[in-house]
């Protein structure tokens, strides 16, 4: 075959060809197919060919598509161990409960999806049939990520096992009175159950690939044995638009995850319509897939597809399904024979021929019904399948109909997803479609009823026979708690004392805490430091040799800095997770490490690490993500702040982190200007998190790039530090210029690196306008808030609680002005319980690149502007003469 003129020059124009002769009788050959029996053939035999390359390991590039057709042949299908004809009376039940659950709550409002689970019930069925391994067994069992919207297929489930209550199922989304089901997979509101939150969509297959790739890291690195843990996530194709959802794909192919298996149902419909209206998601999927490097599984077509195969001796009915768009299949699922008849096999005589032969009913059952994920045989095929791939990932591409047994009313149409409930008569019809022993008579108040074969029936007999061989109930999530003994007090004694002359940030503080306490015997190994891809950043490099940055691989090449003390050292032992730039893989990896104390019985205890700035505002949902499913660790914004980072500009510049993490109830947020703050905030996280009485909360601590002589900690505040603020000095503790005793008075409160300013300026209200002003260490304006919210709903209860804050506060005349390198709603979400005379100053408004001086400037925090602001508030009260303010202003140049 001749070179097309202009043809592009390719990489094989740059291998030499050791045989031309050879060579060219190759292309001769495909030439004389192509001229003999067509194009078709040729293009058939090509990728025939490429496939048995593939599979003999040659190394020639994967094809990124294949047909669309099972990747199973029924011919090569495993034998079924299951009792088809219980499993389908196990899964008609579970159709039927999880229909009526949403179609009575659907009286009261609070809604529910329908179609989800019923498209997907048997990809759930088969597995917790033969697969899922549940946590009774030796190891952890299987971790099973569910798709949200298919949570009433779980509790009709739950429901038939014994686990979950009649009552239980109708207070299904109503769960305020206490024995409601939770909407979706939520840990926190039902932790018997649900193990991992999913249904912010895209999170789920980016928590999974996580989990997975933590539970190589556990194995690796010696602390639990998970070679039989596998983790399955159950995704939409539609959810696969998600940025998040395919965000990992090449992290788990590279580490070769094949303890992870998607399973994607392709309903081809998602919230509003087809999922690629002119295009097959499926194929796309498939490619992706396979260009990421995972094993692919599509189960399609069901056994009704067969005889059509057979009889398509010509390859038309299989080229016929790869072009016509998704959004034509779901009108052949609604559609009658004749349009079937018209639409698909008259696109040309060799289909015209093939549907001759085919009768209406099997036309019929093929296209309305007949797909890969609605046959157990087909899915038990593909998941043991994907059990014995090694070497990658695998993903399951099952297509189903969605809405599917609900009845002509919901199946494959546009709006399912927003459908709510079913009539009685469409309740009816889908009984005697499902086969369900139910009376007419059940029927007679008008509402559908629940149905259960019994406790002792077969079907519950089997199901929990099943269950008992796999290991217990799934999903099932147990809590084994080991208390981790607090680390020894000489990690914490060097930040106690100070750093004497020498300056050093908050964030090398925090660093040095970290490395001391991995070096604890009892509880060293369990510290889990996540960077995505900064740690030079923030000082850590020093842990790179002696913790070693973990790759399943060892480290495979020569470091180019192995000759340095600090070089760069990967192990496959190592205990660091350098993500590279990806703060939603961090997160990922933090909450898999989080929650390794529930998922493994091996508490483990994380510290992730970012620019404060690339955490909470690009991964928020996955903070209430991580609260959700019940996470401990510490979250470090590092280089807080909006004035500490210079030179970074707008997206780099930190006001109002702070601000988005007090709306997490689960995060317990400190902005420590010390670094002995630092040392007791994280001692008392440790006992808080990991003690004898655990708490499911998170640690969200700020610290600053800009090094700081570290004083040495005063006595006795300990409880204010961690209760959120304290008296670190007052005015007549000023060595030179103190104020006279007649002085007006004011209080400066400050957090973080804004303490700095507050001192200076304290130096200035006494030296140059004779002002006494206090300086307190607000540690945490949150926790203060969450102590004053208690108190108030304590007063609901007729309890009578003073807030901390007016505590600490009580017997002050003089007024606050509270400082932060932070939005003034920082500090003012406790302006409401401070009794005294209370102002803000703070860095309201983007960003900007400058110097430090000259961005608080900008903001008006630095030490003049806050004198300046002191005097103004003074002025108001009377206390100063209102001439001191418009002096201060000319006097600093404001």
């Amino acid at each position: 075959m001749s070179d097309p003129v202009g043809k592009l020059p390719s990489e094989l124009d740059q291998l030499p060809d050791r045989d031309t002769e050879e060579t060219a009788e190759w292309a001769a050959s495909l030439d004389a197919v192509a001229q003999a029996a067509g194009t078709r053939r040729a293009e058939y035999l090509l990728r025939r060919t490429l496939q048995h390359a593939e599979a003999a390991g040659l190394a020639l590039p994967k094809l990124l598509e294949t047909d669309y057709v099972n990747t199973i042949p029924t011919a090569a299908e495993p034998e079924f161990p299951g009792d088809e004809e219980m499993e389908a009376k196990i899964t008609a039940w579970n159709r039927w409960n999880a229909a009526a659950m949403v179609t009575r709550g659907s009286k009261y409002g609070v809604g529910g999806h329908i179609a989800t689970f019923a498209s997907a019930a048997w990809l759930y069925e088969t597995g917790f049939q033969h697969f899922f391994r549940g946590k009774e067994a030796d190891g952890s069992g299987d971790q099973l990520y569910i798709q949200g919207h298919a949570s009433p297929g779980i509790y009709a489930r739950a429901f038939l096992d014994g686990r979950i209550s009649e009552q239980q199922l109708d207070n299904f989304r109503q769960e305020s009175g206490g024995n409601g089901l939770p909407s979706y997979p939520h840990p926190r509101r039902l932790p018997w159950l649900w193990e991992f939150p999913t249904v912010s969509m895209g999170l789920g297959p980016l928590s999974a690939i996580y989990q997975a790739r933590f539970n190589r890291y556990l194995q690796n690195r010696s602390i639990k044995d998970t070679a039989n843990s596998h983790v399955w996530a159950f995704l939409g194709d539609g959810e696969m638009d998600e940025p998040e959802s395919t965000a990992a794909l090449a992290l788990a192919s590279r580490e070769q995850l094949d303890n992870l298996t998607f399973v994607i149902n392709c309903n081809l419909q998602r919230l509003d319509g087809p999922v690629r209206a002119n295009f097959r998601v499926v194929q796309e999927l498939e490619a992706q897939f396979r260009g990421a490097g995972w094993n692919v599984i599509k189960s399609l077509w069901g056994s009704a597809w067969d005889e059509l195969f057979q009889l398509d001796t010509t390859g038309a009915l299989v080229r016929r399904l790869r072009e016509v768009p998704d959004a034509q299949f779901q009108t052949y699922a609604t559609r009658d024979v004749a349009y079937i008849r018209q639409h698909f096999f008259g696109a040309n005589a060799e289909l015209v021929a093939l549907g001759a032969l085919l009768s209406d009913a099997k036309i019929a059952e093929c296209f309305h019904s007949s797909r890969g994920g609605h046959e157990p045989r087909k899915v038990y095929a593909a998941y043991k399948a994907a059990l014995e791939h090694k070497g990658a990932p695998t993903v399951i591409l099952a297509q189903t109909v969605k809405g599917y047994t609900l009845g002509a009313g919901f199946e494959s149409k546009n709006a399912n997803h927003q459908m709510k409930k079913l009539t009685i008569d469409e309740f009816k019809d889908m009984r005697d479609l499902l086969g369900l022993p139910i009376p007419d008579s059940a029927f007679a108040d008008g509402q559908v009823p629940y149905g259960h074969p019994g406790a002792n029936s077969p079907e519950v007999q089997y199901l929990n026979e099943r269950r008992a061989a796999l290991g217990g109930p799934a999903p099932a999530r147990k809590v084994r708690h080991v208390a981790l003994p607090a680390p020894a007090d000489r990690s914490f004694a060097p930040l106690l004392k100070g750093s004497g002359k020498q300056e050093m940030a908050t964030t090398m503080a925090f660093v040095r805490l970290v490395k001391d306490l991995m070096r604890d015997k009892e509880t060293g190994k369990r510290w889990v430091p996540i960077v995505p891809d900064e740690a030079r950043t923030f000082g850590m490099e020093s842990l790179f040799p002696s913790a070693g940055i973990y790759s399943p691989l060892g480290q495979t090449y020569e470091p180019v800095d192995r000759d340095q003390l600090m070089y760069y050292k990967e192990a496959k032992d190592g205990q660091i997770l350098n993500e590279g730039i990806t703060e939603a893989g961090a997160m990922a990896d933090f909450i898999a490490a989080c929650t390794s104390y529930a998922t493994h019985g091996e508490p483990m205890i994380p510290f992730y690490i970012f620019y404060s700035m690339f955490g909470w505002q690009r991964t928020a949902d996955q903070m209430w993500q991580l609260a959700d499913q019940l996470g401990k660790g510490f979250i470090v914004g590092a280089t807080a702040g909006r004035t500490t980072l210079t030179g970074e500009g707008l997206q780099h510049a930190d006001g109002h982190s702070h601000l988005i993490a007090s709306t997490n109830p689960a995060s317990l947020n400190y902005d420590p200007a010390f670094a002995y703050e630092i040392a007791v905030i994280v001692k008392d996280g440790l006992r808080r998190m990991y003690g004898d009485q655990p708490e499911d909360v998170f640690y969200y601590l700020t610290v600053y790039n800009e090094p700081k002589v570290q004083p040495a900690m005063p006595e006795g505040v300990e409880e204010g530090i961690l209760k959120g603020l304290y008296r670190f000095n007052t005015a007549a503790d000023l060595a030179e210029a103190a104020p006279a005793a007649d002085a007006a008075k004011i209080q400066l409160m400050a957090s973080g690196t804004a303490i700095h300013w507050i001192l200076e300026a304290q130096k200035l209200l006494a030296a140059e306008w004779n002002v006494a002003a206090d300086v307190w260490s607000a540690t945490s304006w949150g926790e203060l808030r969450r102590d004053a919210l208690e108190c108030d709903e304590a007063l609901l209860r007729g309890e009578v609680r003073t807030p901390y804050v007016t505590r600490a506060l009580e017997g002050v005349t003089s007024p606050v002005l509270a400082v932060s390198d932070w939005m003034r709603q920082v500090p003012d979400q406790i302006s409401q319980w401070v009794e005294q005379d209370y102002t803000s100053l703070g860095t309201d408004g983007f960003g900007l690149s400058d110097t430090r001086e000259g961005a608080r400037r900008h903001f008006g925090v630095d030490a003049q502007s806050i004198v300046v602001a002191a005097l103004a508030q003074l002025a108001r009260r009377g206390e100063v003469p209102a001439s001191a303010v418009k002096e201060a202003r000319e006097r600093y140049g404001l």
